[in-house]
Order: C-alpha cells, then structure tokens, then sequence
C-alpha cells in the first residue's frame, strides 16, 4: 500500500509538534513539514514559554485541562529525563501574584502544575502591592532550544523538511494527499479566514542570573520568567498591531514594571528586545474541512489560533490534530472514501 502523502504547513512549535505526533500516531504515511520560516525566526521562538494556560472562551474547560496536562507531563517526562538539557525544558518554580482577590481563588489547571497552594503572608510581604497569590512549580519550555531538538527528532523520523512559501494550500495539490494547516497567522491567507489576527508582544531577554523565581502578575501582562541562559522580561498585548520593529518606550516601560516586581533586576545587563505577533482568534481552531474545486477533493485539518497559550497546549491540542488525520487517512483507504471524502 503506497504512504498517504502528508504536508504540514508551518514550522512553530505548533506545525513541529503535530508533524511529531502524526509520524509517531498514523502509520504509513509520509510526512512533509514545508514552511517559509524555521527557527530562530518563528512566533514560537520569541515565546515565554511558561506552562501557564491560556483560556480560551469557547472550548470548554475539561478539554483545555486536557491539552494542558497532556502537554505537562510529555514535557514533565522530557524534563526528567537525560534529553533535558538538548531540549530546553526544564522546572522552575515561582509566584502568580493579584492586587486584589481572584474571583477564582483556584484555577482550573491548578493540581496538573506541582506543588499549587496560596502565598503565605510572609511571602506576600516581598510583594506589598499584592493581596494574594499562588505558589507553584511549572515547566519552562525554551523554544529556541525547543525547536531546533523537535526539527532533528523529525528528520531522524523519516519526516521531510521542506523550505518554501505557501500561497494557496491547492498548490499542494496533487502532491499531497492530506494537507495540515499549521500556518497560525498565514491562515488569513491560507484559510481565507479573517477571524484570526495579531496580538504584538514584545518581551526583553536580560542576564540576571540571579532571579531564579518567576513572577507574574495576574493579569498576565507583567511577568519575569528565568530560563536556561537569560531572564524574559514581558510584556505586551497590542491587538491588531503588526509591527516587528521593538519600540524604545515600550521597552522601558516593561523594564519599569519588572523592576518594581524585583527591584534586583536593575543590576541585570545585556538586555535585548523580541517581538512576536500571536495568532489570535475568538476560538482556537481544530476541525477537518474537505476542500473541493473543478472536481479535485483535498482534505484539510486545521490546527492553529492558540494564541498567548501555543506552548502550554501544544502537545495536546497536536495528539488531537493527528487524530484527525488519522480519521482522514482511514477514509483515504476506504473503498468508499471518494464518496466520504
């Protein structure tokens, strides 16, 4: 039985993560990962990447705990094992902290983190601006680490690496049997959808090796995250705002606000500013669509508009995109599947 032809489009760690699960899933396939863009120069790779969900409105809850742990303790086993270091995965510990009190005290992904408990009052003491908050110990996934390990697992897979811009997924067509849309913010042109926009974040990469908790406001638009080889300093969420370009002023308001968080922070050195553009939309996609045109059929599953929350559910949200493609594949095979498909 020849492979069924497989293109994923897009190469953030939510394009990656998918072509991983797909290989490791679906049987008898062929997997092509094709993309304008690798790392270092994707969204993903100016991501904090703190496991901290994201809500995102219209999924309900159970289904986002469920991509939350499953993506926990795929990156829980990796950072306990010896790959730890080459993936850029590791534990770090810290405090979510609110100016006045939650009106959900506890989270829903609160027993899929380690250790989750309220501050202490002696704790709250470093914060005096702050009422209340959690204690917890999560995961750090540093993408620019992150995804160059995913890339070359893939490639020792069998799975194709593919540089080239898409502009229209029917030029994937007849090449390709199935096509996973990957693409996060190209689906305005790739899935003609006008639902998914940018929201800019820019973020500052300083040397304070110092701060080894990570702190966040509960908002979510302050936050000092330490990692393997710098301090992430954020951030911003500009809706509609397309520009790659750092702005000054910005940068020192972020500074400004983490300072006053950590005031330690106004020894750090070597700071460098990232922007990244996260796909947004009202609800994250994951369905099956049946292209169809002049008698061509081409199976899509669309997989994107995670939004500030891609690394915290990738891995889940990805072992349900290959479920799909599984279905897609199954219905390839079937006698019948010109009439299903």
């Amino acid at each position: 039985m020849d492979p069924v032809r497989i293109a994923v489009v897009g190469a953030g760690v939510v394009g990656l993560s998918t072509a991983m699960c797909v290989s490791k899933l679906v049987p008898g396939c062929s997997i092509t990962v094709i993309s304008d863009k690798f790392t270092p120069d994707t969204t993903s790779d100016v991501a904090a990447g703190m496991l901290i969900p994201h809500v995102y409105a219209d999924t309900p809850i159970p289904k986002q705990k469920q991509w939350f742990r499953e993506t926990f303790d795929h990156l829980f086993a990796i950072a306990s094992s010896a790959e730890a270091e080459d993936a850029g995965v590791h534990l770090v510990s810290g405090w979510q902290i609110f100016r006045s009190v939650p009106t959900e005290e506890v989270p829903f992904w609160a027993d899929v983190v380690l250790g989750f408990r309220k501050m202490t009052e002696a704790e709250l003491k470093k914060f005096p601006q702050h009422v209340f908050g959690h204690a917890f110990t999560t995961l750090k996934c540093e993408s620019p680490t992150y995804l160059p390990w995913l890339e070359k697992r893939l490639k020792g897979s069998g799975v194709l690496i593919l540089t080239r811009r898409i502009g229209d997924l029917w030029e994937l067509h007849p090449s390709f049997d199935i096509v996973v849309n990957c693409s996060g913010l190209g689906s305005r042109q790739l899935a003609g959808d006008s639902k998914i926009f940018p929201v800019r974040g820019q973020v500052l990469r300083v040397q304070a090796p110092w701060v080894k908790h990570f702190i966040r406001d509960g908002s979510g638009l302050t936050y000092i995250y330490p990692g393997i080889s710098n301090v992430i300093l954020g951030g911003t969420r500009q809706k509609g705002d397309w520009n790659l370009s750092p702005d000054a002023e910005i940068s020192r308001d972020i500074f400004s606000r983490c300072c006053a968080l950590e005031p330690s922070l106004h020894g750090a050195c070597d700071i460098r500013e990232k922007v990244g553009l996260r796909p947004f939309r009202p609800g994250l996609r994951l369905q099956t669509e049946l292209l169809a045109q002049d008698g061509r059929r081409l199976p899509v599953v669309h997989h994107y508009g995670h939004g500030s929350g891609g690394i915290s559910v990738h891995w889940g949200t990805a072992l349900e995109a290959a479920s799909l493609v599984g279905e897609c594949v199954r219905a390839l095979r079937t006698p019948s599947s010109k009439s299903k498909l």
